[in-house]
């Protein structure tokens, strides 16, 4: 197991699903775990961390408020001192062809997709940058490379992240700060298995490995770019799929 002791990770949108599996797998690791989310939506994340005996602490955030993320990181430091990983889950779909897009949908996805992970990412910047030493991995999806229909606004706030993560690796790589960027493709998470059996089964079916991923799988690809062995990649998209884009 990789070890992230003395290191401290925020994670957005760590309430379940792939958020609440890199949570876990950071904190398996040493992490010191915050696990951000709205309202009091990550205690049964952190109450599992304890539990297996590691160090968490749920945060509440709307990470479309970026008054609300700078203090939530002014927080942070002021109880730990650092913030060492970044992890830019959080995510909303709003999914719906172009012709009928609502520009209400269009702008809450952007607004907490893309707009969001800026926010977080410009508050954790300046204790990263005077540390010299910081991993900023951004959750992007195969959709942001693929494009997928009736998706629209969710592949251009995906693919955004691609952009800025290419960008900020560049812009930071003078400070040792790592940025890097995951692509799951379909994970079984309580998004994919609202989709009826049948519409299951045919996905897993186009897939190469012919199974859809897991929220482990992810978190496995985040705790690599998170750790020491991932010092010299930056701005890397890692395809996280089964072969189902390549």
């Amino acid at each position: 197991m990789t070890t992230f002791e003395g290191r401290v990770a925020l994670i957005t949108g760590a309430s379940r699903g792939i958020g609440r599996a890199i949570a876990m797998r950071l904190a398996a690791g040493g992490a010191t775990v915050v696990a951000a989310a709205r309202g009091t939506n990550a205690a049964d994340t952190v109450a599992a961390i304890t539990a297996a005996g590691g160090r968490a602490e749920t945060l509440p955030l709307e990470i479309t408020d970026s008054d609300a993320v700078s203090a939530a990181v002014a927080g942070i430091l002021s109880r730990h001192g650092r913030i060492d990983i970044l992890v830019n889950n959080a995510g909303v779909t709003r999914d719906q062809l172009m012709l009928r897009m609502k520009r209400d949908d269009w702008d809450a996805v952007i607004a907490t997709n893309l707009t969001g992970a800026f926010t977080c990412i410009q508050a954790v910047l300046k204790p990263m940058v005077k540390q010299r030493s910081g991993r900023i991995i951004n959750i992007s999806s195969v959709v942001g490379q693929a494009g997928n229909a009736g998706q629209v606004n969710y592949a251009a706030s995906k693919a955004g992240m691609i952009g800025v993560t290419k960008a900020l690796a560049l812009e930071l790589a003078s400070r040792q700060i790592t940025v890097n960027a995951v692509t799951p493709g379909l994970i079984d998470t309580d998004m994919t298995r609202a989709i009826a059996a049948g519409a299951h089964e045919a996905w897993a079916a186009k897939i190469p490995l012919q199974r859809l991923g897991t929220p482990e799988d992810v978190a496995g690809a985040v705790a690599f770019l998170a750790s020491d062995e991932a010092a010299y990649i930056t701005g890397h998209v890692l395809a996280v799929n089964g072969g189902m884009y390549m």
